[in-house]
């Protein structure tokens, strides 16, 4: 089966340049804004999973198949967004995303019964897989190698600012109408307005993607070599622009087209570095930080907060989850990823551990759980302390790690299939979460627990460094580089 990638499958045409510092920070700045739909589609329904459990009186399982409906359609676009990028250009497939963006804020509100707002969620999520892949993918393709890592972590400070204003959002509506499930404009419940207010930083996506130049690599592949010329020179301006132009149609001569084939060594086995970015991938879901943002309300009420407070709680959480961010883009291209991966498992180990623990100690059981005396306020502690160790490691580090690690001849096939593999973990472990935590919060966070430790020893056997190096330096015949048991 094909798949055309739209990560450059040759080297970033700014390299060995200093580029147009503000011009490729702007560009890169807007097509990361994906990453806000994407932060704001998918924690929204934390506003909303009570609500949405009292309107169709549904089940913990049904409810976690509904919260995590939008990650089988983000699997789904993953999947599908490199070959449609290669066929229509990186700005088209930006736009899709917004109008599917759009379309799902509609579909979602209005929704008169559980399908057809699983519905409305799954075209979500099938933006939000495709912005998930060419936001990274156009950012690599067009980055200087010296500063490829504060570029791409841009991506995951829009996923954190969405998640952030949702929260906000969410929190102001329910407070304005008096609760979630209340009604607030129109004879409609807020939590419905949670869900059409996604419309406008969809509008605002779609409008910023039309500001921005198309990849001249993709314009170079398709044999528009004037319009590939015109933004080269606003970009690099006038020197040497025939040799970056030659040197990126010399690279498209010499490559075939990306395959699932080419995930395979000589041997038939898939290549090493293939699972290494499929397990990076699935490491980052299976510690549970969409728990925290997916049912943060629901844990916090369910164990003494009332409904404000619990808004509030998630809304704070949400601001650290961008404050640790910002730190890890001062941070990843000085100090470099591994070490950013280390320190953020680490964390994660103590912090999660201390969240089993706090469970442990609740009275009750299912949604009748309560911690008593020291115990609530030390797992708030926790539960923010775990989102620090993410947000300044795992959280942008692994979307870095995956727009730069893989070989150029299978760049574009694995970095679609890692995402996908990222979605699917992220959809077990949200639809997963309300069974599990009515059978016992102690072993759903000692399951994390646990999957941060393998994530730990993961990082130490089978993650080199990228921090420094060109694409280029990613050999397709030679991948060692960026794999390795050292």
């Amino acid at each position: 089966m094909a798949h055309d990638g739209p990560v450059a499958d040759t080297p970033s045409i700014y390299d060995d340049e200093e580029g147009s510092g503000r011009g490729i920070i702007r560009i890169a700045s807007v097509a990361a804004l994906g990453g806000l739909l994407f932060g704001y589609d998918s924690a929204v329904i934390n506003g909303a999973v009570e609500s949405i459990r009292h309107e169709y009186d549904v089940k913990e399982a049904v409810l976690g198949f509904a919260v995590a409906s939008a990650l089988l359609g983000a699997a789904a676009g993953a999947m599908l967004a490199g070959r449609i990028a290669d066929r229509i250009g990186r700005l088209k497939v930006m736009k899709i995303a917004a109008v599917l963006f759009l379309l799902s804020a509609f579909v979602t509100g209005w929704a008169p019964n559980l399908e057809i707002l699983v519905l409305g969620r799954v075209i979500g999520g099938f933006g939000v897989g495709v912005a998930s892949v060419i936001a990274p993918a156009y950012i690599a393709e067009t980055s200087p190698a010296r500063i490829r890592g504060r570029l791409g972590s841009l991506q995951q400070l829009a996923i954190v600012l969405g998640i952030f204003a949702s929260l906000l959002v969410d929190w102001l509506l329910a407070e304005m109408a008096g609760g979630a499930g209340e009604d607030l404009w129109l004879g409609w419940e807020a939590w419905r307005w949670m869900f059409l207010a996604m419309a406008i930083p969809a509008l605002v996506y779609g409008v910023l993607a039309s500001t921005i130049p198309e990849s001249p690599r993709y314009l170079i592949m398709n044999h528009k070599i004037p319009e590939a010329r015109v933004i080269l020179s606003k970009l690099l301006g006038e020197t040497n622009l025939d040799i970056k132009i030659d040197r990126i149609r010399l690279s498209l001569e010499r490559e075939t087209k990306p395959s699932w084939r080419d995930l395979k060594g000589s041997n038939g086995k898939v290549l090493t570095i293939v699972w290494v970015g499929l397990l990076l991938s699935i490491f980052q879901q299976a510690v549970g930080i969409n728990v925290i943002f997916y049912y943060s309300n629901t844990l916090w009420q369910a164990v003494g907060f009332d409904e404000s407070q619990s808004f509030g709680i998630s809304v704070f959480t949400s601001f650290l989850n961008i404050a640790t961010t910002l730190i890890a883009i001062a941070l990843i291209d000085r100090v470099g990823r591994k070490p950013l991966l280390l320190v953020g498992s680490t964390g994660m180990i103590v912090t999660l551990g201390t969240m089993a623990l706090c469970f442990a100690n609740a009275t009750g059981s299912g949604s009748d759980v309560s911690l008593e005396g020291a115990w609530g306020p030390i797992a708030l502690v926790a539960a923010n302390l775990f989102v620090v160790a993410f947000g300044m490691s795992w959280g942008p580090v692994t979307w870095v790690l995956l727009g730069e690690m893989f070989p150029n001849r299978i760049r574009g096939a694995a970095l679609s299939l890692a995402a996908a593999g990222q979605w699917a973990a992220n959809w077990a472990i949200t639809v997963s979460f309300p069974p599990l935590a009515k059978f016992s919060l102690p072993f759903s966070y000692g399951m994390y627990t646990m999957f941060a430790v393998l994530s730990l020893v993961f990082v130490l056997k089978m993650v080199n460094e990228t921090k420094g190096k060109a694409l280029e330096d990613m050999d397709p015949d030679n991948p060692a580089p960026v794999l390795g048991g050292h």
